[in-house]
């Protein structure tokens, strides 16, 4: 049979972190990726119709504009050719240049110039007529052969319509020898021609940069082409005026096109610009950024709800996570014997009084224990520390009453045989040694501390001979302050022993204490062989560290442990060493940890400030 499926189960055999992981991926996490890929996918849509709505209304109005600057070219043309006075002048046959001219200055000068101003897209107005009695100039041309053989004569020919719009490329009009590009209206005067006697066109050029404006604003949202009926590119906002190089005008490819999103709209419904139309191609690098603003909106505004919900997940885990394990961790040293309380603000929750009664049950299983137990241990111990101490004092008290009767016995062969410097040395020796016996107390004025280290660098002078010295230098304010015994001698006879012994030629030892900034200052230097580096590391390394260590500078790491155990962190004690120049070690201890003993003392007892 299969095991009955227990879905708490699996749940509670998750841990705690993944058990938060999964709250937090499943609960908060996906729910945030899932809305914003929705709403994400929903505003590009939005923003797709928008821009496509955009592009529409672009569209239209330049098409628009377009379609009412071709129709006010149109609206001047018939207005020209319903103009019957204008009809009959180009009929007439005049009698000469002069007459001509006079009819010229009373009726036409000003006939053509009057309808530009209110239609600012016109460049000029032409008229053209067979008639040979008119003279070409101003706004009057006689349609020679020449006249007949141009682009803009010829592809209105081949229209085979009394109005055409037109784009060809023809002699320029200030510049015979170069070429330029026209966007012409061209219309047939018949309105009036009643015997048809002559023929007359009526040619109206419009400004390129007029329609290149319209096309030109929109670039913004679109690219615009002024096509016409041959497909020809006439204006764009690309190469601006197509066909002003040599070459014919460019047609628009849709194959290439084919990928884009064309917008193609006709300009008009006339005849006359059928076939006309204008395309646009949408930017598509205005639609990527839209698209990639609201991606970057929405990827902020993920990217923050994350962090803030991330914060606060990892906030409450912590709190969960790290009270639970210090409380599983001090279970863990109750099975080692070891009864520490956890220290912690547990707070008011579930975990909160699981703390405290677990530290009321330690305290109790603890004190339980030292009462019935540890009490008798502590017992046996006391008492096999005591028979220890005894049997100490017995060899303690054997061994020096042996040693003094040895430097007595020195003495007295000393004074007989008037050996003065052994007699001095034997008396500082056994005065250093029943000091040593004698001093029981822990903590001893400096002034004392200088008198048996002064005792002990006369020993090391004796040895030395001429090639040793030592200088004191103690303030009378520093000599009365109390500090822990062997602090200086100690320092002394390192320095004698490492630093003096290895060199050759005179060596020294400067002992010099003085009170500075409200803190007492000893200095102890030499001149002997230094440490380089690497040895003053490994000298810093062991003096610090809380391991016991042989080897040498013990004399050192027993100075600062004392110093360090009377004062805890608040001496600044520094070791300063340089390969061939010696040594100087220093602390300061503040003054108000320190007691004074309340007498003058200094130098004149029993301290010399050099050796003689």
């Amino acid at each position: 049979m299969f095991k009955k499926f227990r879905f708490r189960g699996i749940v509670n055999d998750i841990p705690l972190n993944y058990k938060f992981m999964l709250i937090y991926v499943i609960g908060i996490l996906l729910p945030i990726i899932a809305s914003n890929y929705l709403f994400m996918d929903r505003m590009s849509g939005l923003i797709k119709e928008r821009e496509e709505q955009n592009l529409q209304i672009s569209l239209e109005r330049a098409r628009k504009d377009i379609h009412t600057m071709i129709d006010g070219g149109i609206a001047v043309s018939h207005a020209l050719i319903t103009d019957k006075l204008l009809s009959e002048s180009m009929d007439r046959v005049y009698n000469g240049q002069l007459d001509f001219y006079n009819t010229f200055d009373e009726q036409l000068r000003h006939r053509m110039t009057s309808y530009i101003p209110v239609n600012n897209q016109i460049q000029r107005i032409g008229i053209y007529t067979d008639n040979p009695t008119i003279v070409s100039g101003g706004d009057y041309y006689y349609l020679d052969s020449s006249m007949n053989a141009s682009a803009w004569f010829r592809q209105w020919e081949m229209a085979g319509e009394s109005l055409s719009v037109l784009a060809y490329r023809d002699q320029a009009v200030n510049d015979r020898a170069a070429t330029s590009s026209y966007f012409s209206v061209i219309e047939k005067m018949d309105y009036y021609n009643v015997d048809n006697s002559y023929k007359k066109l009526v040619r109206i050029d419009f400004y390129l940069n007029r329609f290149y404006d319209v096309i030109a604003r929109e670039k913004s949202s679109l690219d615009l082409y002024l096509v016409n009926a041959k497909n020809q590119i006439i204006v764009s906002a690309d190469d601006k005026y197509q066909g002003e190089i040599d070459s014919d005008y460019a047609l628009f490819d849709t194959s290439k096109a084919a990928d884009k999103d064309l917008h193609i709209v006709p300009i008009g419904n006339a005849s006359y610009v059928k076939g006309w139309k204008l395309i646009g191609v949408p930017q598509e690098t205005r639609v990527k950024q839209a698209m990639l603003s609201m991606k970057l909106y929405f990827g902020m505004l993920a990217g923050i709800i994350t962090l803030v919900t991330s914060i606060f997940i990892y906030v409450m885990l912590r709190s969960y996570n790290h009270r639970v394990k210090r409380l599983s961790r001090h279970m863990q040293k109750v099975g080692n014997e070891k009864f520490d309380l956890i220290n912690i603000d547990g707070g008011q929750d579930e975990i909160g009084h699981l703390i405290r009664n677990f530290n009321m049950m330690t305290a109790q299983i603890h004190s339980l224990i030292n009462n019935v137990y540890k009490l008798e241990i502590q017992q046996r111990s006391q008492e096999a520390e005591r028979i220890r101490a005894e049997l100490n004092l017995l060899q303690s008290q054997m061994n020096p009453h042996f040693l003094f009767n040895t430097l007595n016995a020195l003495l007295v062969v000393s004074t007989k045989n008037n050996y003065a410097d052994v007699k001095d040395i034997i008396k500082d020796l056994s005065k250093l040694l029943r000091r040593l016996l004698n001093w029981k107390d822990d903590v001893v004025t400096l002034e004392e501390e200088m008198s048996f280290t002064v005792m002990y660098l006369g020993i090391e002078k004796f040895r030395f001979r001429d090639k040793f010295e030592f200088y004191i230098d103690i303030s009378d304010e520093a000599s009365q302050y109390r500090i822990p015994k062997m602090s200086i001698q100690q320092l002394a006879e390192n320095a004698c022993k490492h630093g003096i012994q290895a060199i050759e030629g005179l060596g020294y030892v400067k002992i010099k204490a003085e009170v500075v900034s409200e803190r007492l200052r000893v200095v102890v230097s030499d001149n002997g062989k230094g440490m380089d580096k690497e040895r003053l590391q490994e000298v810093l390394y062991h003096m610090r560290s809380k391991e016991e260590s042989g080897g040498s500078n013990i004399g050192i790491r027993n100075v600062y442990r004392r110093l360090e155990l009377y004062y805890d962190d608040k001496v600044d004690f520094n070791l300063v060493s340089r390969i061939g120049e010696g040594t100087e070690v220093s602390f300061e201890i503040p003054l108000q940890l320190l007691e004074h003993q309340g007498k003058e003392g200094g130098r004149n007892n029993g301290i010399q400030s050099a050796a003689d």
